[in-house]
């Protein structure tokens, strides 16, 4: 009987952890550049004196969607979308590197490339870039910035970085709970020149709604169906107790 408990148990804790990853998904839909998260069941056999049959159920983080999401035109010259696979890589406070497909930048007060998105350095191929006052950024497809004084007297063009764009396989990645993914080896990407971005784009969030909402209400469905079946665990040990009770 206890077979069935544990399974059901478990099952029940975990249906609950999978529905808060869909509702997290949910709640990015209109995120820049969001990975939606992903889950999946897989069942672990107990070890222990007394247990070598029993098996619980655990949630397994398999990672993230890393299928592109749509890209709209926005005009503004800050903002970039990565064309197919690739990351922005960017700089935390720590002195870490990670990567991001948040396109919609920002020039901090310092003069510094940032993203909006949790304030982060954009990264350069050579450090960071820092952009000078009085002039229009200009942002390319391989990811050089540029700049355009604002004094139409003034007509030449500054080089002043280009943006360190990389591209790791998927499965060396790992998502941080700030939304910003790392290689799991704390190691630093290479640039990859094949990395493309789009000016003037951002790009949307890949996570799909009816995917998502269909999976929220099998998973209540599953939810519902694991307490039945520990009802039912409770009720057929009520009535063993009871029979055994009446046959002494």
């Amino acid at each position: 009987m206890d077979r069935l408990i544990y399974t059901a148990m478990t099952g029940a804790i975990h249906t609950m952890t999978q529905q808060a990853t869909t509702a997290h998904n949910l709640a990015n839909v209109s995120t820049t550049g969001y990975r939606a998260e992903v889950d999946s069941f897989r069942a672990v056999p107990v070890y222990g004196d007394g247990l070598p049959t029993r098996a619980f159920v655990l949630d397994s983080t398999t990672g993230a969607d890393f299928t592109p999401g749509p890209i709209h035109r926005t005009g503004r010259d800050l903002d970039v979308a990565v064309q197919g696979s690739g990351w922005i890589a960017v700089q935390l406070e720590n002195g870490e590197e990670a990567y991001t497909r948040h396109g919609n930048l920002q020039v901090s007060p310092n003069g510094l490339l940032m993203t909006t998105q949790g304030g982060a350095t954009v990264k350069g191929e050579g450090g960071t870039i820092s952009l000078p006052p009085d002039s229009r950024v200009a942002i390319g497809k391989d990811g050089t910035v540029s700049m355009i004084p604002n004094d139409p007297r003034v007509t030449a063009v500054t080089i002043v970085g280009r943006i360190k764009l990389v591209n790791p396989p998927p499965e060396q990645l790992k998502k941080g709970l700030d939304g910003l993914f790392r290689l799991k080896e704390g190691k630093e990407a290479p640039v990859d020149p094949k990395v493309v971005l789009v000016e003037g784009a951002l790009e949307g969030s890949n996570v799909n709604v009816v995917h998502e909402m269909v999976n929220m209400i099998s998973l209540a469905r599953q939810f519902d169906m694991q307490m039945k079946i520990l009802d039912s665990a409770q009720q057929n040990s009520q009535r063993a107790s009871e029979f055994m009770v009446y046959n002494s």
